[in-house]
């Protein structure tokens, strides 16, 4: 190259696509590098897989402006969203060359865990206005040292490529992460040739929870397009196809409101138990009932990781979970979603005054006590706390059953609580009545 040439380089935006399969930690290293103290204007392209986005609602509070976050999630970067990328590139361009806007240091695009980097790559090279803004610095792709064999070894459908392998083999950088959970010097080792016989020029870094220095991610100059060329001689060709594995699906659930904690963790511990080997990831951002803190789910195969973090704020209480993986059932998990939604409608201590309920105090009321049955009762209290309930919670009723118990309603509508006729109330006391006699005899 001539120096005209260099200097033309050098005024290029470097990118780094970060890839890495399901559950390699990503995510983590993006955030690790957003909250570093390196002085860097960085812009975020993010590609999920699934019919729900989560990572953007774990990276965005990183963000100083919402307009360095970019997301693409109707369809796998390396598909059929090629387009959309060139499209936000060129967005990224025309601001860039806008009077007035700092100058950006550094772009990356985290893909998905199913995306081959090659077609990613490849954009860089065919698109003259993606050329003429910016340059691909190099492929980083984290290796989950846990489970990594597992996928490499994976027998795909005839015609349909591993994209596990594809990632290593494409890598200018391979950062072997979790490395905490194999206990086996040997095993590590073993892992690294076996990386090395797919990619014998990327240099492997031991890490754990993603924690590398800004220099194994970024301004590499690592990728190498003779060298692609010699591994992949039509990696230039646009009209070239891959596919993946149709078996691999999403299902995910986006539901406003919150969740009881206790079904929530019995459900996905439950599901990592049974289903483990067929969930390649899992990962939610939830809202939890009596819980003013943001509940974040992890889970990769059967490792299952759940943690509050930041408070929720002014922002709007939603529930976000998706499970990538093998042959899921989708009924089973929707069903498994909607039974944790929590049925309390909670009255806050600010509310005790001039909330509106529909029954009084002494109203003869049918209260939901089985899945199809009603009791008959008094209602006792109203706006009423137990003891079990978060701080500063209440529920709307206590109502005394016929037969002496007390019960309390989580919710004021008719699902849970109704007013009694006159017939029903005689007929619930006959049978209490027959129950003692019986018991006394």
């Amino acid at each position: 190259l001539n120096s005209t040439a260099m200097c033309d380089v050098s005024l290029l935006t470097p990118v780094t696509v970060l890839t890495g399969f399901l559950g390699s930690g990503k995510t983590t290293l993006l955030n690790h590098i957003l909250t570093a103290k390196h002085g860097k204007k960085i812009a975020v392209i993010e590609n999920e897989f699934g019919e729900v986005g989560v990572d953007d609602a774990l990276v965005k509070s990183k963000f100083e402006a919402e307009e360095d976050i970019f997301e693409m999630n109707n369809g796998c970067i390396c598909c059929t969203v090629r387009v959309d990328l060139i499209t936000i590139l060129d967005k990224i361009m025309k601001r860039q060359r806008q009077p007035g806007v700092p100058k950006l240091d550094h772009i990356i695009i985290e893909t998905t865990g199913l995306a081959d980097p090659a077609p990613v790559a490849q954009t860089f090279f065919v698109d003259e206005n993606v050329k003429s803004f910016s340059r691909l610095d190099g492929i980083v792709t984290l290796i989950d040292a846990k489970h990594v064999e597992q996928h490499l070894d994976e027998v795909k459908p005839e015609g349909v490529e591993n994209e596990a392998v594809e990632q290593v083999a494409f890598a200018d950088r391979l950062l072997l992460n979790k490395i905490d959970l194999v206990d086996d010097e040997e095993k590590l080792v073993h892992i690294e040739s076996r990386l090395r016989a797919l990619n014998k020029w990327a240099p492997i870094v031991r890490c754990q929870n993603a924690q590398v220095a800004l220099g194994a991610v970024l301004d590499l100059h690592g990728f190498d397009l003779e060298r692609v060329l010699e591994m992949d001689p039509e990696f230039l060709d646009v009209d070239g196809e891959h596919m993946h594995d149709d078996r691999v699906i999403s299902v995910g659930f986006s539901q406003p409101g919150e969740l009881d904690l206790e079904k929530t963790n019995n459900w996905l511990g439950k599901m990592v138990q049974l289903k483990g080997m067929d969930i390649y990831r899992m990962k939610g951002v939830l809202a939890m009932a009596g819980c003013e803190n943001k509940f974040v789910y992890q889970a990769v195969h059967m490792q299952f990781h759940g943690d509050f973090t930041e408070p929720w704020g002014m922002e709007p209480r939603n529930n976000r979970l998706i499970f990538i993986g093998k042959n899921l059932d989708r009924q089973m998990l929707t069903e498994g979603f909607e039974g944790c939604r929590d049925i309390h409608q909670y009255i806050t201590e600010a509310d005790r005054d001039s909330v509106k309920l529909r029954f009084s105090k002494g109203e003869e009321v049918l209260v939901k006590t089985a899945v199809d049955n009603f009791s008959a009762g008094k209602i006792v209290a109203v706006v009423h706390r137990e003891p079990h309930l978060p701080p500063g919670r209440f529920v709307p009723y206590q109502v005394e059953l016929h037969d002496g118990s007390c019960v309390y309603v989580p919710a004021d509508n008719d699902v849970f609580i109704r007013l009694a006729d006159k017939a029903t109330i005689d007929a619930a006391v006959e049978v209490v009545e027959a129950t003692l006699k019986a018991s006394v005899e």
